[in-house]
This record gives structure tokens, C-alpha cells and sequence, in this order.
């Protein structure tokens, strides 16, 4: 009977501990309502707009209690709820999603490293990241993938394909490509682990740039890698009388890299103020540990974004450099990251960010201070004005003297 009870009380013990793990667990006592509920709470606490854009938000709160049954039931409900928002940036992460996004932020995926978009129906590669298995083959921009392992990528989607084409390392995939008029062509290319590289200093084959002037490609913001990545190619190029910064369709990333690489640029200058739901104003300034004082001409565009119109607006008001190109996209919003039990995410504005002027760039952009068009023609003939124009401002200057 003394052992009966002993193990009576054992289990009794057990149980109890189960269920203090369970209840101080977010992750183990999480249900989809709860997860639903959550999203809700992080919205009316953080997001930028008080109103909510001008709704009664508690209206949301327990909407699909009654059938919010699986995870995929949120998921649903949360997109559902998150859309009236009306705020494109404000965003939930389902576990693959996020998981997809921690890999580009950690600088690597699994793959054959090419931008994939879907353009007039066509599944068409944007460009071969440089030094990886897709660039090898040869796979090239504008090619247009018709086949991946065998099946038709006729109404495929961009992450659909992107699912198919990335794998594990060591792996082969097939891509079905044709290039122009050329017949399609068969490419077997073997995937690896490829590490996401933000910053190229390598000339385009068909620019004329003078001896004298350094080329930094800056391609995105998102990886933790980019900041180090960026004062490499500084370094690279010290001996240079003047830097082109090409953030040109550069659709941005994390805030603190841009203002990390507008801190190697700026001596003691305001780099950017955040403005939060209550008002709440805050000035980043750079702490005057500046790596290049070489001229510099920034070029942009209208695919160039969020942390691209931070840096380059901090550069542009301070009197840094000289931009050169289109408008910029017009982002000024910030977002939040926050993590959900599960795996998943939620990307929530929840403040705007000013130039240093004091100017609100969101919807509007970043005017060049010379505006320079490329044209069809110039594409077609491999033509860079833009380019060409940052190159003729640099070669033509009297340099001042750097200091490191």
C-alpha cells in the first residue's frame, strides 16, 4: 500500500510540473485563438497609427473566435485582420516565411543564387548573384526559366518556384531556360550553401569608369553581414579620389545597418530622427569615427528604398554627396520584428523617420540633385548614363584629400 501511494504521489508530481511547464510556456500553451489574440494585442500597443487607420479596432478582437480552429485558422483570420490596416509593411510571418527571412538576415539559404520575378507571366531570372552555382552555369539576366525539374513554370508563382529551385546542399535541380530567340536550353546545376553578399565592388563589364574613381555596390540592407561587408570595400578603396555608391533598386533592409554605414560617412552629423504613435522624437547622430571623407556620388532610383533613402537623404542633407538618378521609391516608415510562439512573426510599423532636414520622405522619395534617365535604348546597348554621369562628376573634381 506504501508503494501505491508513493507512486500515487509521483504522478501527482508529474503532472503538476507538466502543467506549470505548460502554463509558463508560451510556446507549449499557445493555441490559435491565442496566437490570433497576441497579433491583436501587438497592434494596439505598437503600431504607428493610434487609429488604426480610423477604425474601431476591438471589433477584431474575438471576430473568429467561433472558428479559429487550427493554426492555419489564424493565419487566415490574422491576414484577414491585418489587411484593414491598409498599411502594406505591417505584415504576419507564418513559420516558413519567417524562417525564409532569418536565412537572408543571417546571410545564407540553400540554393543555386539567382533573384527569381515574375514578369507577363514569364518566370524570369533578375540577375545570378556573383560566385555562386547559378552564375557558373551561366544562367544570366532575362533568361526565362519554362521548366523546373521537368515541370512547367507557366502560372507559377515567385515563391512557388523559389520552393522548388532552392533545396539541400549537394542536390541537383533542372532548369529548362531559353535566352531570346536561342533555343531553350537544358541546365543541371547542383545547389550549395550560398552566402547572401550585399556589397559588390566590381564594375560593370560595360562601364568606363577614370582609374581614379572606386565603385561600391550596396545591394541590400538585410543582412547582419553587410555593415563589415561595406567598410571592406571603404578599405578596398581608400586609395581612390572619389566613391560612386550605387544603391540603385536597393529595396533596403534593417535600420541599424543604414545608419551603422551612414556612421563611417558622417563627422558628428545627424543621420536620421524616428518619430513614434505618441510623438516621440529621436535623433540618431553619428559618432564622428568617420572612415572616408572621399567625394561621393550616390546613385538611385525608384526601386531604391527604406534604409537606402535613410543613408542616402543623410548623405544628401549633410552636404556628403551628390545623388544622381530618379526619385526614390518614398518609405519612410519603420518596422518592428516581433517574434510569436510557433515560429512565426509579425511585422509592425511603428514609427516614421525624418531626414535630417526634418523632411517626411514617406509616399514622396529622395529627389536627385541631377536627375539622369535611362531609356530602352540605353538598355538595349548596354548603356549606363546614370553611371557614367556619377563617374564624369568624380573624374572632374579636384579631390580633397582623405583621412582614415
Amino acid at each position: 500500500m506504501k508503494n501505491i501511494w508513493k507512486k500515487l504521489a509521483s504522478t501527482l508530481l508529474l503532472l503538476v510540473m507538466a502543467y506549470i511547464t505548460t502554463a509558463f510556456n508560451p510556446v507549449l500553451a499557445q493555441t490559435p485563438q491565442a496566437l490570433y489574440d497576441k497579433v491583436w494585442k501587438l497592434i494596439d500597443t505598437k503600431f504607428v497609427d493610434q487609429t488604426n487607420n480610423n477604425q474601431n479596432w476591438a471589433r477584431w478582437r474575438h471576430k473568429y473566435d467561433s472558428v479559429i480552429k487550427t493554426d492555419e485558422d489564424a493565419y487566415v483570420a490574422i491576414d484577414t485582420m491585418v489587411s484593414s490596416l491598409n498599411d502594406v509593411y505591417t505584415k504576419f510571418l507564418n513559420p516558413k516565411e519567417y524562417g525564409e527571412e532569418n536565412d537572408s538576415i543571417q546571410g545564407s539559404l540553400k540554393g543555386i543564387g539567382v533573384q527569381i520575378g515574375v514578369r507577363d507571366g514569364k518566370l524570369l531570372i533578375i540577375a545570378p548573384l556573383e560566385d555562386t552555382p547559378g552564375e557558373k552555369a551561366g544562367l544570366k539576366a532575362e533568361d526565362e526559366i519554362l521548366e523546373i525539374d521537368g515541370k512547367s513554370t507557366k502560372g507559377i508563382t515567385v515563391d512557388a518556384a523559389a520552393d522548388k529551385i532552392r533545396g539541400q546542399e549537394g542536390t541537383q535541380v533542372e532548369l529548362l531556360v531559353k535566352r531570346g530567340n536561342e533555343e531553350p536550353k537544358l541546365y543541371k546545376i547542383t545547389r550549395a550553401n550560398i552566402e547572401l553578399k550585399s556589397v559588390s565592388t566590381k564594375v560593370p563589364k560595360y562601364a568606363k569608369l577614370s582609374p581614379n574613381v572606386g565603385y561600391i555596390r550596396l545591394s541590400s540592407f538585410i543582412s547582419k553581414n553587410a555593415t563589415m561587408e561595406f567598410q571592406n570595400a571603404l578599405i578596398e578603396n581608400r586609395d581612390k579620389d572619389g566613391i560612386i555608391l550605387d544603391l540603385r533598386s536597393n529595396p533596403g533592409g534593417l535600420l541599424t545597418n543604414a545608419i551603422f554605414i551612414a556612421d563611417m560617412l558622417l563627422d558628428g552629423q545627424v543621420i536620421v530622427s524616428t518619430v513614434d504613435r505618441d510623438g516621440y522624437k529621436e535623433t540618431q547622430r553619428s559618432t564622428g569615427k568617420v572612415l572616408s571623407r572621399q567625394p561621393m556620388v550616390v546613385l538611385i532610383n525608384g526601386g531604391s528604398a527604406s534604409a537606402s533613402e535613410i543613408l542616402s537623404g543623410a548623405l544628401k542633407d549633410n552636404g556628403r554627396a551628390t545623388i544622381v538618378g530618379k526619385k526614390s521609391f518614398g518609405k519612410g516608415l519603420v518596422q518592428e520584428i516581433n517574434k510569436l510562439p510557433g515560429g512565426a512573426a509579425m511585422h509592425i510599423t511603428i514609427q516614421k523617420y525624418l531626414t535630417p532636414n526634418g523632411t517626411d520622405i514617406n509616399k514622396k522619395g529622395i529627389e536627385p540633385d541631377i536627375e539622369v534617365e535611362i531609356t530602352a535604348d540605353d538598355i538595349k546597348a548596354e548603356r549606363d548614363p546614370q553611371l557614367q554621369k556619377a563617374n564624369d562628376i568624380l573624374a572632374g573634381k579636384r579631390m580633397a584629400k582623405r583621412r582614415y
